[in-house]
């Protein structure tokens, strides 16, 4: 019994269609294409906003190379309604297949109609749930029979005992009601483009089929039966799980090949079983190279004795040896298995000397090196033979990963692991009103209703309303949470709490438990349906009514959720899967290793190691042990979405101890410094490879850890126009536009998504650790410090500061301090009056010469990293970083003191907030000119230039008044996203994320 992956497309309904009957109205029809495969709906007729609410079924083949995973849907006119003589064309859409997802993420979808030709005029759009599903195929018994029958027969069965090659029938493509043809219904558009098709098989009733065929180089040939109107063509083709659930855009990224770090030589051993060796035990390989002794696992006793394991000995060492010697040993007590032990009770079975100068060389993608049989030599009379392979590779190789390395001292918790954070979602629930809960009142005069909520560790209260006079209280509030997928670990909990104004006390009432699986999703500001859920007695263990609830629960996938602070996000794509775009690049990450790195044990040695993220995607390196300047050139790849977005890079100390009963035993990974790396900064193509300090600001000041030498390259993926049009979107998804979250509300929700982050990447193996979780997000970056008060403060002096320097130079030209400037900005000022057109351009030219001036200095090499000096962390007060690392509330032990002093500092946060926000729009304003993004830079200046063009050309007052209607014109005509150049601007980068 296998499985058959199915596509299927909901055709739920369309609004606001153009009339095409002649009166007003339209008959509408959809037909949807994919992959070859053709199915329509029934017509509606005379509805300009027509509901279908149908399920169309496709089966999903391999890749087309003439298709493409394309679906492609056109809504037509029935000519056989109304006076029309043609299937009037009403609007087209075509979605790739990568935006699709399986059952269970389908959500409600309005989809804009698009126009087939230029001159096109096509209006309103259609609502679709498109998604995957797995449907059970049960085979069936089929007949063999005699070997002499003809091969060509369509009837011929497998043999007994053997398993045909296809023994289910596949689905009918389209099912008509009406018994006319198809052929006669189809729009004239199979003729503009012939393309081939994946066909179903025919069936034997009498429904009509929508079928394709190829003929290259002509014009499709349809063939109909005489009697049941089938339409003929090949069988498609089945085929395995697709890619399209891993990632949306661009199936999966190739594997790295390692041009962006050192190639590090190891000598791999593997070591796989043993034959006809003299023992019932359990015996252990020993190696002994280059100074290492290594013992390998107890053998697995089967038929043969097993070990399959791997052990990677570094060759770059200068004592580096030339013998490579492998042993079987059969211990007869726990002792024998330390490496340096010499105790009598060893039993040498045998083994093997190589000279390493003769081993050979792999380098992938050459294929794994065969193992073969060894005879095991000096063990006595009974010699057996042992199954090994010996290379010499790099830190490319496959079995690299998984292998015992030298530099990590075979600590299963150091291999390096990739991590994938949880998928993430808005939980919005819209508390309504209550019903029949009055009778659970205790004390009506003096007592108030709420609504607590409840999901995981997240806690939401409604406002309190008074029971007296009121039977059924109202709310209308909606709370919302941060829940993470799979859905079925936890419950939304609704609990009416009574509240006595006199006692001071709270009662639950009654509890209201919500799976999250019952839950709708939707993907923009459509409102769900509302719905009435049971109120029960939260202390007895039967279901008693206790009144219900009146909830509007959805989530809300248009959003994205914010695990990171805003400035230095590393993704911003929203959470439903089908709003995702193609990618537009990808970023790759060498990480090279560290200098100089500070000792972090009493023993005066660093286990460090790397972690990195990016989007979703988390990276952590291997962890070197006992080494102050580790090297891992290990290499990972991101593909990149925004270019507006930061890489962040940290390095930390690990713990040595390998303790597996729980993470309390073991002590916290101390961080030791992290990088930032801007994707826009990055020029496409080129190669930055710079050496970044290691900075961290602590209780005792600012400390240089070590430097980490990285190696970052961007590769665009997208053509030059298209990367350029992503300055003009918005940087975050439309319900943000929409349906705006408050600055609070996401700060609470920011604090929830980290917590939750945090705890599901604690439960990998090996685990990311909740520290290194908090630090890689920021999630103390909105602390309140002084010195971050008075760092923005001269920030944003640093941005007046060119305005001051024009104030000054008008006041020295003004004094004649040189007659030379004096003279031309008097020829100048004549100019402009006698010609007042001139202004606008002219400025706008001046600006184009100062970024192209500035071009000449632009940044070259060196990525921008952390700057102590913006950030006030070189000279520092003592009370004030004391004050800084002080948390909230305060520690001081009076107690007005003390609330004075959190008062002062929630007050602080937000100053300093507004501050900031200050500088980064002025700093925005000096990156249009200084190259910090290459692109962005270059958009302005060429834009520059464009107005300074056309503005010499076309009279200001045309200009004045076109910008005057313009700005003046209809709500009506006015988008509610924001426009092309608030966009572009928001995108520019500023020093923020520079910042300690």
């Amino acid at each position: 019994m296998g499985t058959v992956r199915k596509l299927v497309v909901e055709v739920i309904e369309a609004r606001n269609l153009l009339p095409k009957d002649g009166h007003g109205t339209s008959s509408p029809y959809v037909l949807v294409d994919f992959y070859g495969q053709r199915r329509k709906t029934r017509p509606v007729t005379r509805d300009l906003s027509p509901q279908w609410n149908e399920m169309l079924e496709f089966s999903v083949g391999k890749p087309s190379d003439v298709f493409g995973d394309m679906l492609e849907l056109d809504v037509y006119h029935d000519k056989s309604i109304g006076p029309t003589t043609r299937n009037n064309f009403l609007g087209r859409i075509r979605l790739s297949a990568t935006q699709f997802v399986k059952k269970g993420e389908e959500a409600l979808i309005y989809y804009p109609l698009e126009k087939k030709y230029w001159f096109s005029w096509i209006s309103g759009e259609i609502g679709l749930k498109i998604y995957f599903v797995e449907q059970l195929v049960v085979p069936t018994e089929v007949k063999a029979e005699p070997k002499q029958a003809p091969p060509a027969e369509p009837t011929e069965a497998a043999p007994e005992g053997e398993k045909p090659n296809s023994i289910e029938e596949e689905p009918p493509a389209q099912v008509v009601e009406n018994p006319t043809t198809v052929e006669a219904e189809l729009p004239a558009k199979e003729a503009e483009n012939p393309t081939s098709v994946l066909m179903d098989p025919p069936l034997e009733d009498k429904f009509t089929q929508v079928k394709r065929s190829v003929s290259l180089g002509s014009i499709p040939e349809v063939k109909v039966s005489n009697n049941i109107n089938i339409v003929t063509g090949p069988r498609p083709i089945s085929r395995a799980s697709s890619v399209i659930f891993s990632d949306a855009g661009s199936g999966p990224i190739e594997p790295s090949s390692f041009d962006l770090v050192e190639k590090m030589r190891y000598l791999f051993l593997r070591v796989v079983k043993a034959r006809s060796l003299p023992t019932v035990g359990c015996p252990v390989v020993k190696i002994v190279v280059s100074g290492s002794h290594v013992v390998s696992n107890p053998a697995r006793k089967t038929v043969l004795f097993e070990w399959d394991q791997t052990f990677a000995f570094g060759r770059d060492a200068p004592d580096s040896s030339s013998l490579l010697e492998v042993s079987v040993w059969d211990p007869s007590s726990a002792k024998s298995f330390d490496p340096t032990s010499d105790v009598a009770g060893h039993v040498f079975l045998g083994g093997i000397c190589f000279d390493v100068s003769e081993i050979p060389l792999r380098d992938p993608p050459d294929s794994p090196l065969a193992p073969q049989w060894y005879r095991l030599e000096g063990g006595g009379a009974h010699r057996g033979d042992l199954m090994l392979a010996t290379w010499v590779g790099t830190q490319a190789d496959d079995s690299f990963p998984e292998a015992w390395k030298t530099d990590t001292a075979g600590n299963p918790a150091s291999k390096s692991k990739v991590y994938q954070s949880p998928k993430l979602w808005y939980l919005r629930s819209s508390v309504i009103e209550a019903q029949d809960i009055s009778h659970l009142t205790h004390n009506s005069k003096e007592s108030s209703y709420h609504i607590k909520a409840q999901l995981g560790f997240q806690v939401q209260k409604t406002k309190s309303i008074p029971t007296a006079g009121t039977g059924s209280p109202s709310w209308n509030e909606d709370l919302v949470f941060v829940a993470a997928e799979p859905f079925t670990e936890n419950h939304l909990l609704f609990f009416l709490i009574e509240t006595d104004r006199t006692a001071k006390e709270q009662t639950v009432l009654a509890v209201a438990s919500i799976p999250l699986t019952t839950i709708e999703r939707r993907v923009d500001d459509r409102k769900v349906a509302s719905r009435w859920f049971t109120f029960e007695d939260p202390n007895d263990e039967k279901r008693i009514y206790k009144g219900r609830v009146h909830l509007r629960l959805c989530f809300d996938g248009g959003y994205h959720v914010m695990d990171e602070a805003a400035h230095v996000c590393s993704d911003y794509r929203p959470t439903a899967r089908q709003l995702w775009k193609a990618p537009i690049g990808t970023v790759e990450l060498g990480i090279i290793g560290c200098k100089n790195l500070l000792p972090m044990k009493g023993k005066g040695s660093t286990d460090a190691y790397a972690v990195a993220k990016y989007g979703n995607k988390w990276v952590r390196t291997r962890t070197i042990s006992d080494s102050l300047e580790p090297r891992w050139n290990e290499q990972y790849t991101w593909r990149v979405y925004d270019p507006s977005t930061v890489l962040t890079i940290g390095v930390f100390d690990g713990c040595s101890e390998v303790v597996f009963q729980s993470d309390e035993c073991m002590r916290p990974d101390f961080r030791i410094g992290k990088v930032r790396v801007r994707i826009s900064t990055l020029t496409t193509g080129k190669v930055y490879r710079n050496t970044f300090p290691l900075l961290l600001l602590s209780q005792a000041g600012l400390k240089k850890m070590g430097e980490i030498e990285l190696a970052v390259r961007f590769i665009r993926a997208t053509p030059t126009l298209d990367f350029l049009h992503v300055y003009s979107q918005p940087l975050m998804p439309m319900m943000h536009h929409v349906k705006p979250l408050g600055m609070v509300q996401q700060d609470s929700l920011r604090i929830a998504a980290v917590k939750i982050v945090a705890s599901h990447l604690t439960r990998s193996e090996p685990p990311l650790r909740r520290e290194v979780v908090t630090y890689m997000l920021d999630a103390d970056s909105y602390s309140f410090s002084m010195r971050k008060v008075r760092a923005n403060w001269f920030r944003i002096i640093n941005v007046i500061a060119g305005v001051i320097d024009i104030v000054k130079w008008v006041d020295d030209t003004r004094g004649w301090k040189n007659p030379t400037a004096t003279l031309l900005v008097h020829a100048l000022l004549v100019m402009l009056v006698w010609f007042p057109d001139l202004i606008i351009p002219t400025f706008a030219f001046y600006v184009f010469v100062i970024g192209a001036w500035n071009y000449r200095f632009r940044s070259r090499d060196t990525l921008p990293h952390f700057d102590t000096k913006i950030s006030l962390a070189e000279s520092l007060d003592r009370d004030e970083l004391d004050e800084e690392f002080d948390a909230l509330p305060c520690t001081r032990p009076n107690e007005l003191v003390r609330a004075r002093y959190d008062k002062l500092r929630m007050l602080g946060a937000r100053v300093q907030t507004i501050l900031g926000d200050l500088a980064t729009q002025g700093e925005r304003v000096q990156a249009l000119v200084t190259w910090c993004d290459p692109r962005a830079t270059g958009i302005f200046i060429g834009m520059c230039f464009v107005v300074a063009f056309i503005l010499y050309l076309v009279p200001p007052k045309m200009v004045s008044m076109a910008f005057g209607f313009y700005y003046l014109r209809h709500p009506l005509f006015r988008d509610r996203m924001p426009s092309p150049t608030l966009n572009f601007f928001r995108r520019l980068p500023s020093l923020s994320d520079r910042m300690l």
